[in-house]
């Protein structure tokens, strides 16, 4: 990196596939047809964004192209697309703060408000420590525990101010908060548990 280059403007001069990861490659690339290897396209960059530490480096995506054949300008537009791709480097720790309407209502501007203040930075911007990045995102699909926030692979539900600010201090001192509900909920059951048909027979899982 350059005296003039900032992280986001840094791009590695080369890219590839660990030999694990270019195993993985090629079973998914195994399932289309040789003229359509580029129905693999996704699930590859998705792995190069892994590989790569949570963003898409150029050299990833030239090297998605060179595997699939690809022209690189078709795997850039497939990119350039998918919100969940990110093309310049973000924290440790990517906060996802949904703001469709059932979260908007539930409270989803003070999840934004928390973070911020929390920890000092706005909206697609990352910590100085290079510990967390925040950005707001439609909809997550897990409407029913409001308000929700992703951080990275993993959703935590029904926050409020005071659960965010301890979610956000426990992953700064590097621990794995259980993720899911925050509330007395399994999984999207009614808060408290069950109140109608207590008295039907749960059928056993096959195995237990």
């Amino acid at each position: 990196m350059s005296a003039t280059e900032t992280k986001d403007d840094f791009q590695p001069a080369s890219f590839a596939f660990t030999a694990e990861n270019r195993a993985k490659a090629d079973k998914i690339i195994g399932r289309y047809p040789p003229d359509r290897l580029a129905s693999a396209v996704l699930p590859l960059l998705d792995m190069a964004q892994r590989q790569a530490g949570n963003w898409l480096p150029r050299a990833a995506m030239d090297h998605v192209a060179e595997v699939l054949g690809m022209a690189s300008i078709r795997v850039y537009e497939v990119a350039t697309f998918y919100t969940m791709f990110n093309l310049k480097p973000v924290g440790k720790y990517f906060l996802q703060v949904c703001r469709t309407t059932p979260c908007w209502l539930r409270g989803a501007e003070n999840m934004t408000a928390t973070c911020k203040k929390k920890l000092g930075i706005g909206l697609k911007e990352t910590t100085p420590d290079g510990l967390f990045t925040l950005v707001e995102v439609e909809c997550l699909g897990a409407c029913v525990n409001a308000p929700v926030v992703q951080v990275n692979d993993d959703f935590y539900e029904d926050l409020d101010e005071a659960k965010l600010d301890r979610l956000l201090d426990d992953l700064k001192a590097g621990k794995k908060p259980a993720y899911g509900p925050q509330v007395d909920r399994l999984n999207s059951a009614p808060v408290g548990g069950a109140t109608t048909l207590k008295d039907v027979a749960v059928k056993p899982v096959a195995g237990e």
